[in-house]
């Protein structure tokens, strides 16, 4: 038996529909969205309505964009001999903040994952292949997470770009600034090791 409204269950629905949000906190967006005046809940509306409806895939890189071309895509200040690979569009905000990468990117939306019944049609992996062969690009670097999909994901495109002749590089993956070698797992320290660089 519901002790709401039938109208304010499905909003807490939909809340508890969204990834990371559980039962309570839909209950308390909910409940929150309704304490707001009619117009911040209109503005609100409106804001979801205007995001869904204009926001999509630059048709070069993927990433999510209002107009034909994203703003990365048509700088004329990146580097367009660089392609930066990533599985979602999060990950290019992540790798924009540290204001060191200056090339292009190529978002996937999404990893291969056989237990999800993700395959390589699944994601932009046929988009990818079609810059590489189209534009004179050097080097692609994987910058997928260094998880069991994210390094699959990996392994598998570097396959499919080594016909190209071009440079193919994984993210670099270790010990964060500021920790303690006691506390980091035996794969993290591998990685580590492996992608020392000279000082």
């Amino acid at each position: 038996m519901s002790f709401f409204p039938a109208t304010l269950e499905n909003l807490i629905d939909k809340f508890a529909s969204l990834p990371g949000i559980g039962r309570k906190s839909a209950q308390r967006l909910a409940f929150y969205l309704l304490s707001l005046p009619d117009s911040e809940a209109q503005a609100f509306a409106d804001a979801v309505v205007a995001a869904k409806t204009n926001v999509h895939c630059c048709k070069i890189c993927q990433n999510l964009t209002e107009g034909e071309v994203c703003s990365i895509c048509s700088s004329d200040r990146r580097d367009r001999s660089t392609i930066c690979v990533v599985s979602e569009p999060r990950d290019v905000l992540s790798i924009e903040r540290g204001h060191e990468y200056n090339g292009l990117y190529h978002v996937l939306h999404g990893v291969l994952s056989p237990m999800s019944h993700v395959g390589p049609d699944d994601i932009r992996i046929k988009e990818l292949l079609q810059r590489v062969a189209d534009d004179e690009v050097e080097e692609v670097i994987m910058a997928t997470n260094p998880d069991t999909e994210g390094e699959a994901t990996a392994m598998y495109i570097s396959r499919l770009l080594k016909p190209f002749n071009i440079r193919v590089t994984r993210l670099a993956y270790g010990i964060p600034v500021g920790s303690n070698l006691e506390f980091a797992d035996d794969a993290t320290l591998n990685r580590a090791i492996e992608g020392r660089t000279e000082m």
